[in-house]
């Protein structure tokens, strides 16, 4: 009797350590879509950020004229919002605009110029348009400034800068430090703001290579990116001394239990 109950152990043993291993599967990220890693090539594209209300712009005006320099581009402008005695680049402080609730700037001597659901490209083009009108103007620098996103879960939590225009989800993530070990990547979630004022929740499944061609893979301002642990975190097996070692401990445990009580 007590050779097949040891064989049953083993067994029992076995198969619990086999569902317990954390295979490259499911931590490698760039895998091919196949075998429960998702595609997404029905998934929308990156598509150029829209401006919404809160939104707060950079913008410099530059002209050969002095007068028209020095109308727009000095901190006397009541219009301009200085961003925080915190930041470091206070030369983007003083010409920095606000899109107020009426999706508006509020421009010295041109007044209101309606900038929410519009690109940065566009902005630019309806400034200039707007200060051509009442003075010449070569060209107008527009910069959305001010842009962050948070990570939360898993030990990485924290509130980030954007570093460059664009910040994919790869690089938020190496921002943060990697994802833990035993983090649940094919549920990978993200809380994005929409045009409209509402707020969505993005699922997906960061392994996937597919990633970088979907609506995923570049980040929007004030996007809440969600980690999430692996459902069975209690007992993961990472490497082979780990399985031998608790394969050995686990058995002769169960061999003394036995011993003791029957």
């Amino acid at each position: 009797m007590q050779k097949p109950f040891k064989q049953f152990l083993m067994f029992v043993l076995l198969a619990f350590l086999l569902s317990s291993c954390i295979t490259t599967r499911q931590t490698n990220y760039l895998q091919e879509a196949k075998n429960f890693i998702p595609a997404y090539n029905d998934s929308v594209n990156y598509q150029d950020y829209l401006l919404k209300n809160d939104d707060r712009l950079f913008i410099q005006v530059y002209s050969l004229d002095d007068k028209t320099n020095s109308l727009f581009n000095t901190s006397s402008n009541s219009s301009s919002q200085i961003l925080s005695s915190s930041t470091n680049n206070s030369s983007l402080d003083l010409y920095t605009y606000i899109i107020y609730s009426n999706g508006c700037i509020r421009f010295p001597l041109i007044g209101d110029i309606p900038l929410a659901g519009k690109t940065v490209r566009e902005a630019k083009a309806i400034i200039e348009e707007a200060i051509k009108s009442v003075l010449p103007v070569n060209s107008v620098d527009v910069r959305i400034v001010g842009r962050t996103f948070s990570i939360i879960g898993a030990g990485r939590s924290g509130k980030f800068t954007f570093p460059r225009e664009k910040v994919n989800i790869y690089q938020a993530i190496a921002m943060a430090g990697d994802l833990g070990f035993y983090v649940d990547r094919s549920r990978i979630k993200i809380l994005r703001e929409t045009p409209n004022g509402g707020n969505v929740i993005k699922t997906f499944d960061i392994r996937s290579i597919d990633i970088i061609n979907s609506e995923y893979y570049y980040l929007e301002p004030n996007d809440v990116i969600f980690i999430q642990p692996m459902k069975e975190q209690f007992f993961r097996v990472n490497s082979l001394w780990t399985a031998i070692s608790t394969l050995v401990t686990t058995y002769s445990f169960g061999v003394i239990l036995y011993n003791t009580f029957y």
